[in-house]
């Protein structure tokens, strides 16, 4: 073979690798999963451990550390109606997150005890908090507290026409967790011994969300027919202000790739609305629900403390 050959056969290789390398990218069986971090309910009570600013602080601090990463925060107004509370969310705003609406009083809208029109006028009352701040304006998400969209076709659809009407889209979770009973576990234990090891809290945090986030990212790769954006639920917690750099960490490690909330929102699977009843839970759970082919693997509700209750029990946690 002489030297020209030799190289027009290298040149035609490299193509021939190149075009299979682009496909094997574009290939949804080759893309790495993809998450955004998502927190709810954001307050200045104190914990074990940490003061509400150092709690926030260590919190965004995670999230700067992994490429500046943006999340979403969904606000509860009477948690922060009050001037630190506008100053904290000051902060997020500031460092570029999302701001949603969580309502004003975290109530449980299926309550037959809730009227329609008293919970819409408590999804407005947040609105007047969260209106001096752009990082709200600019998308307008709105996410039901527990998940739960309502346990009637009335209320759930005339909430999802008010909610229309009003410029909003929904906030949805795809990998729900129960981190939140972590949280209680932890602080209780903490309240109790403040000397207590982190490190079993700490585990059982990480194994428990990345079970969770494998269990709905193969439900959506079979629901929806391909990998999917996911957003996935934490708590402005002590416990997440104690482990989200590991958990962003952990992700990575994992080969998942961390995005800003406002990217994973931009998969169109957000703009789905399940027909189902009662709605909520994960997003994921619902389109799997809607479908009619998984109800002998789907549990109701989705997540709860309830389910790892045995697991931490038995860990002493």
């Amino acid at each position: 073979m002489n030297r020209r050959h030799f190289i027009q056969t290298l040149t035609a290789a490299s193509v021939i690798a190149g075009i299979r390398s682009n496909a094997l990218s574009r290939d949804p069986g080759f893309a790495k999963p993809q998450v955004a971090i998502t927190l709810d309910d954001p307050d200045i009570d104190p914990t074990p451990l940490q003061s509400p600013e150092e709690r926030n602080r260590s919190i965004l601090a995670a999230l700067k550390k992994h490429g500046d990463l943006k999340a979403a925060l969904f606000v509860s107004g009477r948690k922060v109606d009050h001037d630190a509370g506008r100053k904290l969310l000051q902060k997020w705003n500031d460092a570029g997150h999302i701001l949603g609406n969580h309502t004003y009083s975290h109530s449980y809208y299926p309550s037959k005890k809730i009227a329609f029109e008293w919970y819409a006028d408590d999804i407005v009352r947040v609105e007047d908090i969260l209106k001096s701040y752009p990082q709200f304006e600019r998308s307008r998400y709105m996410r039901f507290p527990f998940l739960k969209e309502g346990d009637t076709l009335e209320k759930r659809d005339r909430m999802r026409g008010f909610l229309k009407e009003r410029g909003y889209r929904m906030g949805h979770v795809t990998i729900d967790t129960s981190e939140w009973a972590i949280d209680d576990r932890l602080t209780k234990r903490l309240a109790a011994d403040p000397k207590v090891d982190l490190q079993p809290y700490r585990q059982f945090f990480l194994d428990h969300i990345w079970e969770r986030s494998q269990y709905y990212d193969d439900l959506a790769k079979k629901v929806v027919g391909r990998p999917i954006k996911h957003t996935v639920l934490a708590h402005h917690s002590l416990v997440v202000s104690l482990f989200l750099d590991d958990l962003l960490g952990m992700f990575k490690r994992k080969g998942w790739q961390l995005i800003d909330a406002s990217d994973a929102y931009t998969d169109p699977v957000f703009t789905r609305q399940p027909e189902v009843l009662p709605a909520g839970e994960s997003l994921v759970w619902a389109l799997a629900k809607e479908t009619g082919k998984y109800d002998t693997q789907l549990r109701y509700p989705g997540e709860d403390e309830e389910y790892e209750k045995d697991k931490m029990d038995e860990l002493g946690l």
